[in-house]
């Protein structure tokens, strides 16, 4: 849930740039041609398409102030745009919420499935989540800090791994109905990164927090936190969505 956005938040003084990237999900191929419309609420403001990268170019859209991302207690530091994709082929794509900071470079990636293997019908929809600077969440689901030792396997790996891919368990821990997704870590602390700090802060203020995620993620590796999501005698790390 969002916070209800403040009437200030229409002073839009500032710019951003935006950029979309758009592949199908067979074989990650950049899509040409893909026709890219960005709205601002109801309003059309860009068509572009993709070049031969499945790319598009480098637009600059209104943005509120820099200043609003600096410190706390500000109206909301990012505008919000609606994407909508169509490509000769593919099932349509919407991507909602997709947030624009003063003085930075948005890039969105999109995946669309051809329509010959697609399982769905109509339009994907995606929805960008919050910040969680900004948005409205519930505590964070707490966890015994003490690992019970009573499983079999080893309490901790041989040495520290970087893995390629890790689990990320769409849901709390307890839910075993929940999707496991296979997500490589170097996107995966990107997106947490994405959805956890403002890319406004100061390159410092951006390092240590990447380096306290990347410690995390991979204390759970190495720790194998998750053991009962260790599979194949692959080093995974397993994480419930809410951090």
């Amino acid at each position: 849930m969002k916070k209800e956005i403040s009437i200030l938040q229409q002073d839009t003084p500032d710019q951003g740039e935006l950029q979309v990237n758009v592949t199908s999900t067979i074989g990650i191929q950049p899509i040409t041609n893909a026709i890219i419309r960005i709205f601002s609420g109801e309003t059309q403001v860009e068509e572009l398409t993709t070049d031969i990268s499945g790319q598009t170019q480098m637009i600059e859209l209104p943005t509120p102030p820099f200043s609003y991302s600096q410190e706390p207690n500000q109206p909301q530091p990012f505008a919000e745009y609606r994407i909508q994709i169509e490509a000769a082929g593919y099932r349509p794509v919407e991507v909602t919420d997709v947030d624009v900071f003063p003085n930075e470079i948005a890039i969105q990636p999109v995946q669309m499935e051809p329509l010959e293997t697609s399982t769905g019908e109509g339009e994907e929809t995606i929805v960008v989540p919050p910040n969680t600077l900004w948005g409205d969440f519930p505590p964070k689901i707490a966890e015994d800090e003490i690992k019970p030792m009573d499983e079999s396997g080893e309490i901790v790996l041989s040495r520290v791994v970087i893995p390629e891919y890790i689990v990320v368990h769409d849901g709390p821990p307890s839910d075993r109905a929940a999707k496991d997704y296979y997500v490589r870590y170097r996107d995966y602390i990107k997106n947490v990164a994405s959805g956890e700090i403002y890319s406004t802060w100061p390159d410092a203020t951006l390092r240590s927090n990447i380096l306290a995620i990347m410690s995390f993620t991979l204390n759970r590796v190495y720790t194998e936190w998750y053991r009962n999501h260790h599979k194949f005698g692959i080093p995974e790390a397993c994480f419930s969505v809410n951090w």
